[in-house]
């Protein structure tokens, strides 16, 4: 990469970290480091919020769904505006004014200890894992692309991030992701305008091509539980998954815990519901137009370099003649792509011919890479946008996005040590090991909690980049164990819930998770959010009402 680009990324971590740490100074007392003294306007909490969602994953994994699969899983979204208007009349008023640093504090008041700690556990884990997948994206890329070992990669994201996390509290975090967030946006507008600019042929054509491909589908009515992206499992499903993450989840729900009223912590949630789905959008648009783009412009048969070179290394005479039977058939799918923008009859069927040929050639590219690295799970996808940065993207405009990418990691990551660091502290320290502890021992501590889910995230990370979409993985993570914690709170809203069916519920909703997860793996991950919340609300209303009748000398809660 060129030195101004390198300079563009320095210049920008310099930044960041130089901003966070001088907000420290209002980090003297835990409401300050933790809620900022609810004093964050809206439209902060609300592009924190939205920053914490838009991850490196998101840049990188998102994209190359897009251009691999086009821009049908925007459907997992479609459950977002309806659990953002739940969440805004239910659980935002009432934990807003709870004075609570954190959700599961209120299970204690209505479930007992037991639940609270359960459930505070199941977080730091989903969270945990989540966190380190989103560290894997950037780091992975930048090990493959510029050759440096995977710990070094990992280093020049998180060491930044976890300084100024540590010493500047909730509102550095939240502070770094309004400029974030703003670069992200800078930097996604600017690659549409490159590829509408390089792309061989006209906006309509590229849509009409990729169309061909089916590749603007949207919407897939089809009612299948084996199926992810489907209009029913992204609004019931998925209504499921945001009702947890934005209602349940403590990287969350301390945005709009920090916020200044109710009604302004309202208005960051409807931001996210106004906002989401079209931003989303656009990162799968980019993904769909970078597709086109290497429909003209013959892309690297691997797009990860490390791959590439392992493989040239390895079986040098297999590769090539991949390569040799990949350039004919690229050849031959331009041709066949102009014939679909001109609309000559059968095109299309041409076009997809000459695809599934190609994807023949890069399976078979993917099998010589396992038996090169010897590693078992292989995947390209999220390669395909950073390659296209680096060989495609103008001087400096490589290094921004870059940075971007850089900038949505550590936007995520940020906001999660810092909701883990609040769980482990107030949920765990305080409540069980040093309760009366003064504030100032509680800051250092908490200080010393952030660092070391730091450290965790960094041997998630080594992990995760074996699991294939990036996306998917953090998605998939937290969706075994959403459902059963929002059971949780579902069913503390209704007055025949009891701590001991509370308790029950929720170990046989992860239990149910489990089951469906190991012993029927084709069932969608988002059902698993279904599953999870039907089950603990099930269970525990049956325990509550065993309780309460027939042993009600014993009940609790």
């Amino acid at each position: 990469m060129h030195p101004i680009n390198w300079l563009i990324v320095a210049a920008y971590l310099a930044y960041v970290l130089w901003d966070g740490l001088r907000r420290s100074r209002d980090t003297d007392r835990l409401k300050g480091y933790f809620l900022a003294n609810q004093s964050l306007p809206w439209w902060a909490v609300g592009l924190s919020v939205m920053a914490t969602q838009l991850s490196a994953v998101t840049m990188i994994g998102t994209t190359g769904q897009g251009a691999t699969d086009g821009i049908r899983f925007i459907q997992f979204y479609f459950g977002l505006p309806l659990a953002m208007v739940i969440l805004g009349v239910t659980l935002v008023p009432f934990l807003h004014r709870s004075g609570v640093y954190t959700a599961y504090e209120y299970l204690e008041k209505r479930f007992g200890p037991g639940t609270r700690s359960l459930t505070s556990f199941l977080f730091l884990m989903s969270r945990g894992l989540s966190c380190g997948t989103i560290l894997a994206a950037p780091a992975v890329v930048m090990a493959a692309v510029f050759g440096w070992d995977l710990t070094l990669s990992v280093a020049v994201i998180g060491i930044p991030t976890v300084l100024y996390t540590m010493f500047g509290g909730i509102q550095a975090v939240a502070w770094a992701d309004v400029k974030q967030m703003v670069l992200i946006v800078l930097s996604l507008a600017a690659v549409v305008v490159v590829l509408l600019v390089k792309m061989p042929v006209n906006p309509h054509d590229a849509l009409q091509i990729a169309g061909a491909t089916g590749r603007l589908q949207v919407f897939d009515f089809s009612f299948t539980l084996n199926e992810t992206y489907t209009f029913w499992s992204g609004l019931l499903g998925g209504t499921f998954l945001m009702l947890s993450y934005f209602g349940t989840d403590q990287s969350q729900v301390q945005r709009y815990l920090a916020a200044r009223s109710v009604v302004e912590a309202r208005r960051s949630l409807l931001m996210s519901a106004y906002w989401k789905i079209p931003l989303q959008s656009l990162v799968l648009l980019i993904g769909v137009l970078v597709f086109v783009f290497y429909l003209f412009q013959a892309p690297p048969l691997l797009y990860n370099p490390a791959h590439e070179a392992a493989v040239r290394n390895h079986a040098p005479q297999e590769y090539a003649e991949l390569e040799s039977q990949y350039g004919t058939e690229f050849t031959a799918r331009v041709a066949a792509a102009e014939e679909v923008a001109a609309g000559l009859p059968g095109a299309t069927e041409r076009l997809e011919a000459h695809e599934s040929n190609v994807g023949n050639l890069r399976n078979d590219a993917l099998n010589l890479v396992r038996e090169a690295t010897g590693e078992e799970s292989v995947r390209d996808v999220n390669y395909i946008m950073p390659r296209f940065a680096l060989d495609i993207l103008p001087l400096g405009l490589t290094g921004l996005f870059i940075a971007a990418i850089m900038a949505a990691a550590m936007s995520s990551i940020s906001s999660e040590l810092n909701s883990l660091s609040t769980a482990t502290v107030i949920d765990f320290y305080r409540r069980w090991i040093r309760p009366d502890a003064p504030e100032r021992h509680m800051l250092w501590v908490s200080k010393l909690a952030t660092g070391f889910w730091g450290i965790f995230a960094c041997f998630v990370a080594t992990f995760a980049v074996t699991l294939g979409s990036l996306i998917e993985v953090v998605n998939r993570f937290g969706s075994f164990f959403y459902g059963s914690i929002l059971g949780v709170f579902i069913l503390a809203m209704v007055p025949a819930g009891r701590g001991v069916g509370a308790f029950y519920g929720l170990i046989a909703g992860m239990g149910a998770v489990a089951a469906v997860n190991f012993l029927a793996p084709e069932v969608s991950f988002l059902w698993h959010n279904v599953v999870g919340a039907v089950t603990v609300f099930s269970v525990g209303l049956l325990f509550s009402w065993f309780r309460h009748n027939v042993a009600p000398g014993n009940s609790s809660g």
